[in-house]
């Protein structure tokens, strides 16, 4: 049988389906070695964790990459392409998820929902209800979302629909797009939201792209949320900004080094509320990444073309490898 190895848990009804076909391993299972002694003899790994390029070269019998999720930044793409390798990921299947966990980091911080909740079991009461009347509806506000792929477009329809807030969208590709959307240039939104939402993938052009400069161009009232990658955003500028109270406050979902480190100036933050990477994880978002990773892990154990792959270009190559695998 076929060897699929998973580098962590998926839905266990998808899991199930593979077994029909396949010996899946699990990583950290008892039954499991390392990932540089795993994936020597797989076929195909469902990938939620980092791959190290310097793996691959080795892994002469592993057909495809299946990213458990939408970002390609845990997959080397070129080196799999040059070792021909397939590159799959699960579009679409997390963006509603991810935008409703952006809502409540808005609400979150809008509300001071957290906050709230601290002082009250501290025997706050009368001076929370003091301040309330100075807080603000999101009804009307502007919302910036910097990437317009699934993510980008669910948070901003709900936000739009559901809210009533204007949107501006920033993204790298000019096709059209909805009527009630503004699209416009990145920093002609920075200075124009209320809320900023970073949903646009961390690539190098993105590394570090919310930067001490852009971070500038913000209103002292607005409020910035990351759940795309940590790396797009200077952490460094972003705690300075805050701490000096340039900006009304942010949430992050995720970091540059996760897990958070104890010693990480965000956590000494005032109106930042952290997150632990959670927002595109839910049962209903598991269950939908499953399903479609584990349809094209299928389609490459039996030398079909992912539904989904990635690298594309290389497929001609891709192909003729499983190919002359097989003779």
């Amino acid at each position: 049988m076929p060897v699929v190895l998973l580098t962590d848990p998926i839905d266990q009804a998808e899991t199930a389906r593979l077994q029909q076909v396949a010996e899946v391993r699990l990583l950290g299972e008892a039954q499991a070695g390392p990932l540089e002694d795993e994936i020597i003899e797989a076929n195909a790994v469902i990938v939620r964790r980092p791959i190290p390029s310097a793996l691959l070269p080795a892994a002469t019998s592993l057909r495809a990459l299946i990213r458990h999720g939408v970002g390609l930044d845990f997959i080397p793409v070129e080196a799999a392409s040059a070792a021909g390798i397939a590159v799959t990921n699960t579009p679409d299947t997390n963006a509603q998820s991810v935008a409703e966990h952006v809502f409540g980091l808005i609400l979150g911080l809008h509300r001071r929902i957290a906050h709230n909740d601290r002082l009250i079991r501290a025997g706050e009461w009368h001076t929370l209800r003091t301040d309330a009347p100075f807080l603000h509806e999101i009804a009307g506000m502007t919302l910036g979302v910097i990437g317009f792929g699934s993510i980008g477009e669910a948070v901003a329809r709900i936000g739009h629909f559901g809210f009533g807030m204007i949107v501006m969208a920033a993204r790298q590709t000019p096709r059209g797009g909805p009527d009630w959307v503004e699209f416009s240039s990145i920093m002609e939104i920075v200075s124009h939201a209320d809320v900023l939402v970073v949903a646009c993938p961390l690539t190098p052009s993105t590394r570090g792209m919310v930067d001490a400069r852009l971070i500038s161009a913000m209103r002292k009232d607005a409020i910035i949320i990351n759940a795309a990658r940590g790396a797009i955003i200077d952490e460094m500028a972003l705690v300075t900004a805050l701490r000096e109270q340039r900006i009304a406050g942010a949430a992050l979902d995720v970091f540059s080094q996760q897990p958070l480190p104890e010693d990480s100036p965000l956590r000494s933050c005032a109106n930042l509320l952290l997150s632990p990477h959670v927002a595109g994880i839910t049962c209903e978002s598991m269950r939908r990444m499953s399903e479609v990773a584990v349809s094209d892990t299928l389609r490459a154990l039996e030398g079909k073309k992912p539904k989904h792959l990635v690298n594309f270009s290389a497929w001609p190559e891709i192909a003729k490898r499983w190919s002359d695998s097989l003779e």
